[in-house]
């Protein structure tokens, strides 16, 4: 399977021009150490977001090596040899060059490098034009919307236009009436281009409140990634999610926040699209995202060299789906889509989509029947793949031509992943592979899933109505007063609490800094009156009794 990207147009034929080679190879470096003593270096505020330890707090993950950022002063070496550094990997300590082989022999003597590894040799020119030219059955597709738009919004709390099959067929419209449409959610969406993201009107309430909260673009550092000259595979997977246009299209995720990472280059199909993959999930980690969505896979590459095999497709192999895994293990849910190849010789799943943490989606039609090209498991060690599917054959979708008509797993995913977002805000005590857990066993083959649907198509209502607050240990927030606060806090609860509870006060380096247990008859607030000597900085408040676990932040002056 090559990487899914819409074609809005057809190919014609055209001359493709060859450079010579350049006598330059892509190389990935890896790194002894962090250069630094990785104990001390253990200070997240200095490279994650108060967001993004806040998550790690929340869902009790620790920090690791991992977290340190690569050293820059080993980059700096290997550039002064004359290599070009196009990507790095804090998690798996390792840059990604471009080099000619004096650069490669001066870099192997370099006390930092334990490890060379030859990604892809002789390249071609960058200018050079490469065919993107794909087989029919590889391609996802989308026409012009014709079919008549029915106005659908009682008793809804919108009114979803073409996109109301797509919602009504996982019950979707159920959390949205009760108001948990993404708010205080963030989405990564890591794709190819956003196509006049900017100026679209179905995206204008996300203009208008904020919602976009930055973009960045890996492949390409630098680049509009809303350029008209962008690919707009990502403008149209982020409308089936954030689109907000009445009577239209409404989305899965309307109030969601969004960070819009490009990774992809539409006129190639690279190992090193990879490696930019991992450093976009690295940075959706850095800033604290909830979900990544990316409806991106890989499986061969237009250097045949570097091509995947089948056993590959083993959950811990290839690059991209091992960062897939670590983007999990920091906590973020990792929604990827099954693939196109369900008619062709490589009919399976590619990477990440094969990734043990990794929330697989594939495609059905309107009425619940699997897409012919929906990929399927299992994958090489046998689990069972797709996870669920969604609507990705005739999927409501905007492009700049306006709406339209979409074919293809690019599509069911975003519209899993918003509706996860919403069910997760609604039950945001629960950690990611809980909430998949959750929706897995909501869905239409829970007691018998297959190597074609997964576990089927999921059932959001039900799986709200199995969320009951009162059996889950569901995160409540705290009232915490005066905040910034000197020394004096007052802590009051959403609800009385009784009996036993704990209560920890954690810095941002994860450590407790202030903690007791009482035992006692129904309260409704306590004070702390001896938190002064604390460092000024920012606290994380976690109280836990018996049922639930309250949470706050406050800043300590």
């Amino acid at each position: 399977m090559k990487k899914i990207i819409l074609l809005l147009f057809s190919l014609s034929c055209f001359t493709v021009l060859r450079a010579q080679d350049t006598g330059l190879s892509l190389y990935v470096l890896h790194f002894s150490d962090k250069g630094v003593d990785k104990i001390a270096a253990l200070n997240p505020s200095e490279y994650l977001s108060d967001k993004a330890i806040e998550r790690r707090l929340k869902y009790e993950i620790p920090f690791d090596e991992a977290d340190i950022p690569v050293q820059s002063h080993y980059v700096d070496v290997v550039a002064k040899t004359g290599a070009k550094i196009l990507t790095r990997s804090r998690w798996f300590n390792l840059i990604v060059i471009e080099a000619n082989t004096d650069m490669i022999n001066e870099i192997s003597g370099l006390p930092f490098i334990s490890d060379i590894q030859l990604l892809a040799n002789n390249l071609k020119s960058q200018n050079a034009l490469i065919s993107s030219e794909k087989p029919s059955f590889e391609k996802e597709t989308i026409t012009p919307w014709t079919d008549p738009i029915t106005i659908n919004r009682a008793p809804n709390a919108y009114d979803y236009g073409a996109a109301f099959n797509q919602i009504n067929q996982i019950k979707g419209q159920y959390l949205h009436n009760l108001g948990y449409t993404g708010e205080g959610m963030t989405i990564a969406v890591i794709d190819a281009g956003f196509n006049s993201v900017n100026v679209m009107h179905c995206f204008q309430s996300l203009r208008d409140n904020n919602q976009i909260i930055g973009t960045h673009d890996f492949a390409e550092p630098g680049n509009d990634v809303y350029a008209t000259t962008m690919s707009s595979h990502g403008t149209s997977v982020l409308s089936c999610m954030a689109a907000n246009t009445a009577g239209q299209m409404v989305g899965t995720a309307p109030k969601a926040n969004y960070w819009l990472l490009r990774s992809e280059v539409g006129a190639y199909e690279k190992i090193i699209e990879e490696y930019y993959w991992v450093s976009a999930a690295e940075f959706a980690d850095s800033v604290g995202v909830n979900l990544i969505n990316s409806s991106l896979g890989y499986t061969t590459f237009d250097d045949p060299s570097t091509n995947h095999t089948y056993a590959d497709m083993d959950g811990k192999t290839t690059f991209v789906t091992r960062g897939a895994e670590k983007a999990a293990q920091k906590g973020i849910l990792v929604v990827n889509s099954a693939g196109n190849s369900g008619e062709g010789t490589w009919m399976y799943i590619g990477a990440p989509a094969d990734g043990d943490s990794v929330f697989t989606i594939g495609a059905v039609d309107a009425t619940g029947v699997k897409a012919a090209s929906s990929s399927i498991g299992p994958n090489y060690d046998g689990r069972t793949e797709p996870i669920v599917a969604a609507q990705g054959v005739g999927t409501a979708i905007y492009s700049p031509a306006g709406l339209g008509s979409g074919n293809g797993t690019s599509f069911s995913s975003p519209i899993i992943c918003g509706m996860t977002a919403c069910l997760w805000q609604a039950f945001s005590g629960l950690n990611n592979m809980q909430i998949i857990e959750k929706i897995k066993a909501s869905s239409s083959q829970a007691s018998s899933p297959d190597n074609s649907l997964g576990w089927g198509i999921p059932d959001f209502q039900s799986a709200s109505a199995t969320l009951s607050l009162q059996n889950q240990s569901v995160e409540k927030k705290l009232t915490l007063y005066p905040n910034p606060v000197t020394d004096k806090l007052t802590i009051g609860f959403p609800v009385s609490i009784q009996g036993k509870y704990n209560l920890e006060i954690v810095n941002v380096h994860g450590k407790i800094v202030y903690s007791y247990q009482r035992d006692q008859g129904s309260i409704r607030s306590i004070q702390l009156k001896d938190i002064g000597y604390l460092p000024s900085g920012i606290y994380f408040i976690k109280l836990s009794d018996r049922t639930s676990v309250y949470n706050g932040k406050i800043l300590k002056m």
